[in-house]
């Protein structure tokens, strides 16, 4: 795993979300864009983490930012997971097929699991990496670290 590192450009993709609506990084320009990564829809530490982009939406609109909460699950999955979780705003982007492959771009995707990291990638106005964090796959990331890091930049 090779992580992507700070002052790339971040790659561009184009995949659907729990909504099934195209989401591309590209369209983002002009906001920052946080790429919240998690290993499974279904699982607890994944569902608070989730649920944590949902209940700061508005902290994230202030901070001129959009928040994506990726994991490599299909795009059914995302949108039941969604719907279960009451997520009705943040979008779930799916990165199944190719599967991985943002992941990988990133270099978040666990090869011997063949899921993505529990990462929060922070992407600016210019679509530059700004800021990278990879966590524990059972330790929850401190959403407050995250608006920490959005606001100082």
């Amino acid at each position: 795993m090779n992580l992507i590192a700070v002052g790339t450009n971040a790659p561009d993709f184009n995949v659907k979300d729990n909504k099934n609506q195209n989401i591309r990084l590209s369209t983002y320009k002009g906001k920052k864009v946080l790429l919240s990564w998690h290993p499974l829809a279904w699982t607890p530490v994944c569902t608070d983490q989730m649920r944590s982009l949902e209940t700061n939406l508005q902290n994230f609109q202030n901070l001129n930012t959009v928040p994506l909460g990726f994991s490599v699950d299909s795009q059914p999955c995302k949108e039941a997971w969604a719907t279960a979780i009451q997520i009705n705003n943040v979008s779930l982007p799916s990165d199944f097929w190719p599967h991985g492959k943002i992941a990988q771009d990133y270099g978040i995707f666990n090869e011997t699991e063949g899921v993505s990291e529990r990462a929060n990638i922070i992407i600016d106005e210019n679509s530059k990496v700004k800021w990278v964090k990879v966590y524990p796959s059972g330790q929850l990331p401190d959403i407050n670290e995250v608006l920490q890091v959005l606001s100082s930049s």
